[in-house]
């Protein structure tokens, strides 16, 4: 299942509230260059150049349809269609963003060290991670990927592994000048339990219904709608609170 711009957007107000908070806390003032990695339709790129405005900034990405969206809203930018794993560019840059974008990449001990090695002196990596593998969202999907209808096609998918603030820290501080990590739980209101659906449609769900067909995805989904359903309590009005706690990274070289 390739990414959908469309499902990605659904939930932009609440999927760029984080990117705010973490472009905030960038320390790098003089930006000539800056790259959001993993730029989706370009949410996140809109506000790394509102943060600065006279910089050149681009973004890469690795979905046709995300490219697109992205161009549509910001036409005088440039967009490259690659994986963040085989960014090599030609001359480093100011700024590097991923905002919800390296936890699909693997081999984080060697990804960081390699995305800073391509920052000038005092430049930046700013990411953001959703920090959720053992929430009740991720755990279910593993669960319902349990069921003897389709087990045999998707019983082993698991994304890749996450890793605590302490190890981001430690690895980071042998390259750079400086090294800021925190965590932060954001509660997102959501409409009802079929929302809670939807958002993850859009990104942990993507690699389990990939697999299926579109009978055992609809079947897959509805399952899962049950099991969200008595995981996250409604509140008098039907709406959800969905609890999301996300790690955030500002490794200055």
């Amino acid at each position: 299942m390739s990414w959908s711009a469309k499902q990605y957007s659904l939930f932009e107000q609440q999927r760029t509230r984080p990117v705010h908070d973490l472009i905030a806390a960038i320390p790098t003032q003089n930006v000539q260059t800056a790259i959001d990695l993993g730029c989706g339709p370009g949410n996140s790129t809109q506000v790394l150049t509102q943060r600065y405005p006279d910089a050149s900034v681009s973004g890469l990405d690795s979905s046709a349809d995300m490219l697109k969206d992205a161009r549509q809203r910001l036409p005088e930018l440039r967009f490259e269609q690659a994986d963040i794993g085989d960014w090599n560019p030609a001359h480093n840059v100011d700024v590097i963003l991923a905002n919800a974008s390296l936890q699909w990449v693997p081999e984080h001990g060697d990804l960081f060290p390699k995305l800073v090695s391509k920052l000038n002196k005092g430049g930046t990596l700013a990411a953001q991670m959703p920090d959720n593998l053992q929430e009740p969202a991720h755990v279910l999907a593993r669960q319902v990927a349990q069921n003897p209808r389709w087990a045999h096609k998707i019983a082993e998918v698991r994304h890749p592994p996450r890793h605590s603030p302490d190890f981001y820290y430690a690895l980071l501080r042998e390259h750079c000048s400086a090294v800021d990590v925190w965590r932060t739980t954001y509660y997102h209101p959501l409409a009802n339990h079929q929302a809670i659906v939807e958002w993850f449609k859009g990104t942990a769900l993507r690699p389990f219904l990939a697999a299926l067909d579109e009978a055992e995805q609809h079947a897959f989904t509805e399952q899962y709608l049950q099991q969200i359903r008595n995981a996250y309590p409604a509140l008098a009005d039907g709406s959800v609170l969905l609890p999301f706690p996300r790690l955030f990274i500002c490794a200055t070289r």
